[in-house]
């Protein structure tokens, strides 16, 4: 509290500091002099600051790093309507601890917190692991569209202690009655309806994921389920524009398995007790949501289906300087033609894997670290709009450079090129390919299988270039991506 008197030609500020209940510090100031005194205070308990108001909806405890900007963003508020709501909080110095009413959320009460969606979560399954409605789970996270949970999304639940395990799931297939699902998981068809909130066994519908209650055979081991959704594990996540996509499916039995993604179909390939499958993320294609789809069949001929919304993060790639080349080199008439040759070299994903762990770098030591152009970077050829980019990784050289192979592969194409140049393709198998182009010399031929460390070429300055160097790609799925993902880490 500050006083301001004025006594004769002098302003005095006054400053009543509180120290204890009833006991007060008063401080003066008056031309650079400091004046204490201390005095009591008598006050009544009705003269006390009156307790906060009881909550009007569900509160967050604020936990270390939060920000109101943060937590307005979390819930889906507005950063004016959450102070409005918590008037009197200091919103420079957020105490952890402290409980803040979330507004909008009236009829409402309990503890809020946030849960991470997977990918086989629906609105239904999240609503019964978590002893709730889909209605509540709608207005809690004002969602529009089932769309709305993607995997690595934010969930807003009442908080229901500690959080429950996630249960294996089991997809209901077309045809299949809940009785069928239950007797295949060798469970009581009630404890399964129960368990998922269903009064009636009837009410569980085509592609339903259904929670499996904790059970066991009367032997005693738990069963096995075919395939557990939700085990399936995204990498990166979430997936990100000129990037690699890994999907990881656990299962139990032999299956067969598809993927579908931004309009590529692609397959899984067993691995340890796993199914894996890759995919390509085109560098220009639009951030947002996309279908992730994955079709099979059991070894029984049990089909099974699920899809849902994945998001696609922007690559944040940079722009290169114009660039001077040959018009031929740019020209549709020559280009389509080329790039959909070359597109074909790694259109089919052959099963073998051939590489193992990190690739090396294709070029001496003297020349890994320097890069004139890096993957996914905008593009305009002579003085064109930015609708190019750069589809591998540029390693400096001269001409006579030794090139070598990466990784172990089978090489599928060798020969000249109008934009390319010399190029190599090598093919390393589960749909993963890498190219060499610009070379002055090749050193292998199709057919070839390489080890690392090969020698296959020498770097030069054929084809659409602006001096010698070696362009390096990298295949998924018949998409380029960041070759610099398979230097830095093994993929997958």
């Amino acid at each position: 509290m500050i006083l301001r008197l004025e006594i004769g030609s002098v302003l005095k500020k006054f400053e009543i500091i509180h120290l204890r209940r009833g006991v007060y510090l008063l401080a003066a100031w008056a031309t650079g002099l400091l004046a204490l005194a201390s005095f009591v205070l008598v006050s009544s308990g009705s003269a006390q600051t009156p307790p906060p108001p009881a909550a009007s909806g569900p509160v967050y405890t604020v936990q270390p790093g939060d920000s109101l900007w943060d937590i307005a963003a979390r819930f889906g508020v507005s950063l004016p309507d959450l102070m409005a709501a918590n008037s009197g909080m200091n919103a420079d110095a957020l105490s952890v601890g402290a409980q803040l009413v979330i507004p909008g959320l009236e009829g409402l009460q309990g503890q809020l917190t946030t849960r991470s969606v997977a990918y086989g979560d629906s609105l239904t399954t999240l609503a019964r692991r978590y002893n709730t409605t889909p209605d509540t789970l709608v207005r809690l996270n004002h969602l529009t569209s089932p769309a709305d949970l993607f995997p690595g999304s934010i969930l807003v639940i009442l908080e229901p202690g500690e959080t429950p395990p996630q249960p294996p799931r089991i997809l209901l297939h077309s045809g299949q009655t809940l009785l069928e699902a239950a007797a295949a998981s060798g469970v009581n068809p009630w404890t399964l309806a129960i368990s998922n909130a269903l009064t009636a066994t009837w009410q569980a519908l085509p592609g339903d994921s259904l929670h499996l209650p904790t059970s066991t055979t009367a032997s005693g081991p738990p069963i096995a389920l075919p395939v557990d959704l939700a085990a399936v594990q995204l990498l990166p996540e979430p997936f990100v524009q000129g990037k690699g996509a890994e999907v990881i499916i656990t299962g139990t039995q032999e299956m067969s398995l598809s993927g579908s993604l931004a309009g590529h179909i692609f397959p899984f390939f067993p691995r340890e007790g796993s199914y894996v499958g890759l995919q390509g993320l085109h560098a220009l294609m639009e951030p947002g949501l996309y279908t992730l789809g994955i079709h099979g069949t059991l070894a029984d001929g049990t089909p099974l289906a699920f899809s849902q919304a994945v998001l696609v993060k922007d690559g944040e790639y940079v722009y290169d300087p114009v660039l001077a080349v040959s018009p031929e080199t740019i020209d549709p008439a020559v280009t389509k033609p080329e790039e959909a040759e070359w597109a074909a070299l790694a259109a089919t994903a052959t099963p073998e894997k051939l590489w193992d762990g990190k690739f090396t770098s294709p070029v001496p030591p003297d020349y890994t670290d320097c890069w004139p152009s890096r993957y996914g970077n905008r593009r305009s050829f002579n003085g064109s709009a930015y609708t190019y980019f750069h589809s591998g990784l540029d390693f400096c050289g001269n001409v006579g450079t030794e090139i070598y192979a990466p990784a172990a592969g089978r090489v599928v194409f060798t020969g000249p090129l109008t934009v390319r140049g010399n190029a190599t393709m090598i093919d390393h198998g589960w749909g993963v390919y890498s190219g060499y182009m610009h070379q002055s010399e090749i050193k292998v031929n199709v057919g070839d299988l390489v080890t690392p460390g090969q020698l296959i070429g020498l770097i030069g300055g054929t084809g659409r270039v602006t001096g010698p160097h070696l362009h390096w790609e990298l295949w998924v799925g018949g998409v380029q991506v960041d070759p610099m993902d398979f230097l830095t880490g093994a993929f997958p």
